[in-house]
């Protein structure tokens, strides 16, 4: 069996955990973009510079993709993590742009054991990524499943 750094018990609610910053390349801004999402504004620059962001801007799913390998590198391979059973809000604030660095945290809004599967808990965390100006740019709200410690 594996051993973590953490498991269920070391959550609490209030609890705030940096997990790292980022910088977003124009390169990988359009490469995920052409791939995944090719709306003008994220993929062709001259109809980027007429829109209302005024320049490329990453798609916020590339956005949350970029949060979610921040999260894994920075705490989930650390943790008894048994994945996640959803989540329930994504925020798009502000728009990210190359260039931008992006700082990620979670902060734990609710811990509950199962009450059917004493082996787990549900932890519900809100996820925040600011910019290099502090400017908040997404926020998730979801929930994840972790193990129990072993006794």
């Amino acid at each position: 069996m594996a051993q973590y750094k953490w498991y269920f018990e070391d959550f609490h609610e209030g609890q705030t955990i940096d997990v790292g910053t980022r910088t977003v390349t124009e390169e990988e801004i359009l490469d995920f973009a052409t791939k995944f999402d090719p709306q003008p504004f994220h993929v062709n620059k001259e109809a980027a510079e007429k829109s209302i962001y005024g320049s490329i801007i990453a798609s916020g799913w590339h956005t949350c993709s970029m949060m979610m390998r921040m999260m894994v590198d920075g705490f989930l391979r650390d943790v008894a993590s048994m994945g996640s059973p959803g989540v329930d809000e994504v925020r798009w604030i502000k728009p990210v742009r190359p260039g931008d660095t992006l700082k990620v945290s979670t902060t734990v809004l609710e811990v509950r054991p199962s009450t059917s599967k004493p082996d787990r808990g549900i932890v519900r965390t809100e996820w925040h990524a600011v910019n290099q100006h502090g400017e908040l740019v997404v926020t998730v709200k979801g929930m994840g499943m972790y193990g129990r410690r072993p006794q």
